[in-house]
C-alpha cells in the first residue's frame, strides 16, 4: 500500500477482509467503491464511473451512492446475486483529527437480507448450512427476517438434498466444499443461489452461546455441525446480536411426504409451468389468508405435506367447524386482518431495526388476540381450543408500548416525538424547558418590534447560526447602535444577535439535544425489553399463521364446495374419488362447469389404470385431479369431490408432458427416461404415480416396448397405484395378463356436427386419437390435413381391418383424394366399317351425384361426416336403381 494516501490505505485494509464483497465505504454523504468494486458496481447498477487521486501518479477508478438511497443501490446487487459490505464511519469526525475510524457494520447478502421491502410478504427468505458426516446429510434452514430456523438430516443421497432444497429455495447456502458440491447438484440452475464455502471445522461452542436452551446432546452430530456452520456465517456477516434465533425445530424428513422437482413443476403447486406465475398455481387457489405469515405458512404446508394421521385429522377437524359457521369466520377473518407481520416484526425488533411505528403495530396487533381467542373458543374443538391455549397475547408488552409510544411517533429515531408524555419525568422537564424557551424567543420577538417600531423584524433559526433576529435593510436605520451584533448579511436583510437572545438559545438546544437523546435511550430500552421477550411473541406468531391457514382452508373449501375426505382404515390400500374435480382448473373454467370423474384404485378391483383416448379429451387434467386430491388431504384441506377415501401416500411421482432440459444437455426423452429411473428406485406399495404419454419421444416400437416394460414393473415390483396415458392403443391387451391393471378411455360423441370430447373417463380402451383432426381445430392449412389423411390410409395404422374408426378414416381419406376423370368405354365392331365408337350416356343420377362430389368441401368433414355423406350417396344410387 506504500503511496497511497492515508484514506485510501484504510480502505485497502478494509477491503482485505471482504475480498468476496462490494464494499461501500463511507466517505460523508456518499458510499464509495474503488478500483474493480467501482467497475462492477457502475456496471450493475448503470451509474457514471469516474477516478480520483490516491497517492499514485494514475487515477484510480470511482464511484459513489448518496447515503439515504444505498438501500435500493444494495437491493440491485443482492438481486444480482452479489454480496455488499456496507462500512460505516464509527468516530465522531468532529471530535477526530485525521483519519476518522471506519469499520465493516454490516454484509448484506442474498439469504441475510432484512429490509421488507425487498422481499415478498408471502414468501420467506432462506438460507441454508450444509454438512456431512459418517453417510448421513444435514440441513440448517433459517429465515433472518422471522427468525424460523430448522433443521433435518437424512441418508446421504442427492435425490433427497434435492427434494429438501425444494422445500426452502434457499436463496444463499454455505458449507464446506464437499456439502456445497451436493448442494450444487441439487440447486436449480435457473435459479440464482449464492453458494459460500466455510471452513471444515466451525466452532460448536457458539451453539450453547446462542441457543442455551437447547438439548444439544439430543441432536445428531451432522444437525450440529449444520446449524453451527450457519450460526458462524450469520455471526461473521451480520456483526450484530441474533437474539431473535433462540429456538430450533427439528424434524425427521419422514414425517413428510417427498415432493420431487417434477412433481411440483407438473403439479403447479406453487407456481405455474409456463410462466412460473403464482397465479394459477394451488398455492394461488387456497390462499385466502388474511396475514403475511399465515401465506406464507400455507406454502410451506402445501410443500410438505403431512405422513402423520393424527396430525392431519386434527387440521381437518378445525377446517369442518370452520366450514359450518360463516358468521364467526367471517369475524375472525376480520380480526386477523388487523394483525400485522408479527414474526417480522419481531424479528427487527431483535435485530435492533425496528423503529416507534412498528412497535405500534406490534401493540395494535396484540390489542386482537384476546378477541381472536374468544372466536376460536367459540367453534367447540380441540384443535382450536389448542391454538387458542398457545397463544400469549403478551398484554404486559403491549401496555408497556402503550404507555411509551406516542400515537403518532415519526419514522426518524433522532427527531423527537417518540415518547408520550407522562413516561418520563425528566424528559417533560426538558420539553417544559423547551416549551418555554421558545415562548420566551416569540415573547421576544413582540418586544423587539414594539422597541424598534419595525413590525417586519422576526426571529428565526437554522442548525449553522442558531437563533437570529432578521431585519430587511430598509428597516435598518431604526435600529438602536451598539445593541444588536451582526451575524450573516443576505441580499435584502441582516441578521443579529443579542446577548440575550444567545444565552437564552444556548439553554434551548441543550434542552432540546438532551430530550432528544433521552426519547432516543428510552426508546431503545423498551424495545430491548420487548427483544427480551422474542419466544414469547414467536410462539403467538407460529399460532396466529396456523389459525389462518386453517381458515383459508375453509374459506376456499366453502366457496368451492369441497367436501371433508376419509381414510383408508389403517395401513389401507384403497383410493375411491366419487365426482372429483380439478382445483384449479375447475376454477378458471369459463363457462363454469367441470366434468366430474369417478376413480377407483384398489388391491382386488386395479392399482393401474391404463387410460388411452383422443388429445386434448382431458386425460392429463383427470391424473393430475387424482394427485391434487390425495396431496389436499394430506394438507388438511377439503377436497374437490363428492366423496373421497383415500389412504395415505407416501410419495407422489409425475412425468406429464414433454420438455427438454436444454441446460442439462438431455432430450425429452432422456428427461423422461430420468423422471421413470427415480420412479423405480424410490417409490414403494404406499406410493402413486402418474405418468402421461408413457414411451413417447422415440421410435413407435421402441416406445411401445418400453411403456409395457415400465407397466410390468410398476405391476410386479413396486405394487403401488398408478394411472398411465398412452397414445400406443396396442397396449390395451396387458388388461389380459395383468391382473390389477384395468383399461380406461376418455368418452368422445362423433355426429354430423363434428366430434366432441366429453372428458369423462369409462371403461374400456380407445382406437384413435383423433390427432389430425385436433391438428385440423388448431388451423393447420388444408393441404396438410388432406395429405395426413392420405399418409394414414396408406400405412393403414389405425386399428384393425374391420374397426369402425378404420372405415372412417378410410372413407374420409378417399375423399379427400382428387377426382380422377372416366377414360372412354369402347365399344368393339363386328364388321370393319361399322360406325366410329361413342361414349356412353351417363345417367341422370350419376351426373348429379359426381356434381356433389366435386362441390363437397371435404376439407371441412369430419370422419364420420364422410361417412353419412357415403351412406347417403349410396341410398340415392340405389333408389335410382342404379349403380355408382
Amino acid at each position: 500500500m506504500a503511496g497511497y494516501t492515508p484514506m485510501m490505505e484504510q480502505y485497502l485494509s478494509v477491503k482485505a477482509t471482504a475480498t468476496d464483497a462490494l464494499l461501500f465505504f463511507r466517505l460523508g454523504d456518499f458510499y464509495e467503491m474503488f478500483f474493480e468494486d467501482a467497475i462492477t458496481a457502475s456496471r450493475e447498477l448503470e451509474i457514471t464511473l469516474t477516478g480520483r487521486g490516491a497517492g499514485q501518479e494514475e487515477r484510480i477508478p470511482m464511484c459513489g451512492v448518496p447515503h439515504h438511497a444505498a438501500e435500493g443501490y444494495i437491493a440491485r446487487l443482492i438481486e444480482k446475486g452479489y454480496k455488499v459490505a456496507v462500512c460505516e464511519q464509527v468516530e465522531d469526525p468532529a471530535s477526530t483529527k485525521g483519519v476518522v475510524k471506519r469499520e465493516i457494520v454490516r454484509i448484506v447478502t442474498p439469504g441475510t437480507v432484512m429490509d421488507s421491502k425487498m422481499l415478498g410478504d408471502a414468501t420467506n427468505n432462506f438460507i441454508v448450512g450444509a454438512a456431512r458426516h459418517h453417510g448421513r446429510f444435514g440441513i440448517a434452514a433459517c429465515d433472518l427476517t422471522t427468525g424460523e430456523l430448522y433443521v433435518t438430516s437424512f441418508a446421504d443421497s442427492g435425490e433427497t438434498v434435492k427434494n429438501i432444497l425444494n422445500v426452502y429455495r434457499p436463496s444463499e447456502a454455505v458449507g464446506d466444499e464437499a456439502a456445497i458440491a451436493v448442494i450444487m447438484q441439487g440447486t436449480n440452475p435457473t435459479t440464482r443461489t449464492l453458494l459460500s464455502t466455510v471452513r471444515e471445522g466451525a466452532d460448536l461452542t457458539k451453539l450453547t452461546e446462542q441457543f442455551p436452551d437447547e438439548p444439544w446432546s439430543s441432536h445428531e452430530p451432522v444437525r450440529q455441525k449444520a446449524v453451527a456452520r450457519l450460526i458462524a456465517y450469520l455471526d461473521e456477516t451480520q456483526k450484530r446480536s441474533l437474539a431473535h434465533l433462540r429456538s430450533v425445530k427439528a424434524y425427521d424428513s419422514e414425517a413428510y411426504m417427498s415432493l420431487d422437482a417434477f412433481t411440483r413443476r407438473n403439479l403447479e403447486l406453487t407456481e405455474t409451468v409456463r410462466d412460473r406465475s403464482r397465479k394459477g398455481s394451488l398455492l394461488s387457489l387456497l390462499d385466502r389468508t388474511r396475514t403475511a405469515m399465515g401465506a406464507r405458512l400455507l406454502k410451506r404446508w402445501i410443500d410438505q405435506p403431512l405422513l402423520n394421521h393424527e396430525e392431519a385429522e386434527r387440521r381437518l377437524d378445525a377446517v369442518e367447524a370452520l366450514n359450518q359457521d360463516w358468521i364467526k369466520r367471517k369475524e375472525l377473518r376480520d380480526e386477523l386482518s388487523e394483525v400485522y407481520d408479527l414474526e417480522r416484526l419481531a424479528g427487527r425488533i431483535a435485530y435492533g431495526t425496528a423503529n416507534a411505528r412498528d412497535l405500534n403495530a406490534l401493540r395494535n396487533s396484540l390489542r386482537r388476540i384476546p378477541s381472536i381467542q374468544a372466536l376460536c373458543r367459540s367453534f367447540g374443538t380441540a384443535t382450536l381450543d389448542a391454538l387458542a391455549g398457545r397463544m400469549d397475547a403478551c398484554e404486559d408488552i403491549a401496555d408497556a408500548i402503550e404507555r411509551a409510544i406516542a400515537d403518532e411517533p415519526p419514522v426518524s429515531l433522532r427527531d423527537g416525538g417518540l415518547i408520550r408524555p407522562g413516561f418520563n419525568a425528566k424528559l417533560d422537564e426538558l420539553r417544559e424547558a423547551s416549551q418555554n424557551g421558545k415562548q420566551w424567543i416569540a415573547e421576544l420577538e413582540r418586544q423587539e418590534r414594539e422597541a424598534t417600531g419595525i413590525k417586519s423584524l422576526k426571529i428565526g433559526f437554522n442548525k449553522v447560526f442558531g437563533y437570529y433576529l432578521e431585519v430587511t435593510r430598509a428597516n435598518l436605520v431604526n435600529l438602536p447602535e451598539g445593541r444588536y451584533e451582526r451575524k450573516q448579511t443576505l441580499a435584502n436583510a441582516e441578521r443579529y444577535v443579542t446577548p440575550e437572545l444567545k444565552e437564552k438559545e444556548a439553554l434551548i438546544l441543550e434542552a432540546e439535544d438532551r430530550m432528544f437523546d433521552l426519547e432516543y435511550e428510552s426508546f431503545v430500552a423498551l424495545r430491548d425489553s420487548i427483544a427480551g421477550q422474542m419466544a414469547r411473541l414467536q410462539g403467538l406468531a407460529e399460532s396466529v399463521a396456523a389459525l389462518d391457514v386453517l381458515q383459508a382452508f375453509a374459506e376456499a373449501s366453502a366457496e368451492r364446495r369441497y367436501t371433508r375426505p376419509s381414510w383408508t382404515d389403517g395401513e389401507g390400500y384403497d383410493l375411491t374419488i366419487e365426482e372429483g374435480r380439478h382445483p384449479v382448473v375447475e376454477s378458471v373454467n369459463e363457462n363454469g362447469v367441470f366434468i366430474a370423474n369417478e376413480t377407483s384404485l384398489t388391491a382386488d378391483g386395479g392399482s393401474i389404470l391404463l387410460i388411452t383416448g383422443p388429445n386434448m379429451a382431458g386425460k392429463s387434467t383427470y391424473m393430475r385431479q387424482v394427485a391434487m386430491i390425495c396431496l389436499m388431504a394430506q394438507i388438511g384441506c377439503f377436497v374437490p369431490a363428492r366423496r373421497a377415501v383415500l389412504p395415505f401416500v407416501d410419495r407422489i411421482f409425475t412425468r406429464i408432458g414433454a420438455a427438454d432440459d436444454l441446460v442439462g444437455g438431455q432430450s425429452t426423452f432422456m428427461v423422461e427416461m430420468k423422471d421413470i429411473q427415480v420412479m423405480t428406485e424410490q417409490a414403494t406399495s404406499r406410493s402413486l404415480i402418474i405418468i402421461d404419454e408413457l414411451g413417447r419421444g422415440t421410435s413407435t416400437d421402441e416406445g411401445m416396448a418400453i411403456a409395457q416394460s415400465v407397466i410390468e414393473y410398476v405391476h410386479n415390483h413396486i405394487g403401488c397405484k398408478a394411472l398411465v396415458s398412452t397414445h400406443f392403443h396396442e397396449l390395451a391387451h396387458l388388461e389380459g395378463s395383468l391382473p390389477g391393471l384395468r383399461n380406461g378411455c376418455m368418452a368422445v360423441k362423433e355426429s354430423a356436427d363434428g366430434v366432441t370430447f366429453l372428458r369423462k373417463l369409462v371403461p374400456g380402451a380407445a382406437d384413435s386419437s383423433y390427432g389430425i383432426y385436433c391438428a385440423q381445430l388448431a388451423g393447420l392449412p388444408e393441404t396438410i390435413v388432406s395429405r395426413a389423411y392420405s399418409l394414414l390410409n396408406e400405412h393403414g395404422s389405425i386399428g384393425d381391418e374391420h374397426s369402425p374408426v378404420r372405415t372412417v378414416v378410410k372413407e374420409t381419406a378417399a375423399a379427400y383424394a382428387p377426382a380422377q376423370p372416366a377414360k372412354d368405354v369402347v365399344q368393339l365392331a363386328m364388321f370393319a366399317d361399322s360406325a366410329p365408337p361413342v361414349k356412353p350416356s351417363r345417367s341422370t343420377a350419376n351426373d348429379k351425384l359426381l356434381d356433389k362430389l366435386r362441390k363437397l368441401d371435404v376439407m371441412r368433414m369430419t370422419p364420420m361426416q364422410a361417412l353419412e355423406w357415403l351412406n347417403d350417396a349410396r341410398n340415392q344410387l340405389t333408389e335410382s336403381g342404379e349403380q355408382a
